[in-house]
């Protein structure tokens, strides 16, 4: 299946944070300083960051910009929702975890 763009970004944007200035000075980082922003920021490790960035490339958010405030909104949900103290190095989904937080990210922001 070819990803198309099309889906936009604005009806999955939840939190209006996204969108401050020092959010935006991360976006246009290249990907391995993107990654690590993110692993300091959410505990992601880099499988768990390259498969959400796919799944959004696969739901048709084709632009990298548009998917990385997807990818930082979802992170930001998952943070909110995990709101336990650091247990672990890394944030934990669990055997198919991700992929329903995923689409319940999705549905619950359409």
């Amino acid at each position: 299946m070819k990803a198309q763009n099309i889906n936009d970004v604005r009806p999955f944007i939840k939190t209006k944070k996204l969108n401050t200035f020092g959010t935006l000075k991360y976006l246009n980082m290249p990907d391995l300083q993107f990654f690590i922003w993110c692993n300091q920021q959410y505990r992601v490790n880099r499988g768990i960051y390259n498969t959400i960035d796919q799944w959004f490339y696969e739901y048709g958010i084709i632009n990298i910009y548009s998917r990385r405030i997807q990818l930082l909104a979802f992170l930001d949900s998952v943070k909110e929702d995990l709101n336990e103290p650091h247990s672990s190095k890394f944030i934990r989904f669990g055997h198919g975890g991700l992929t329903k937080r995923l689409n319940d990210f999705i549905n619950n922001n359409d």
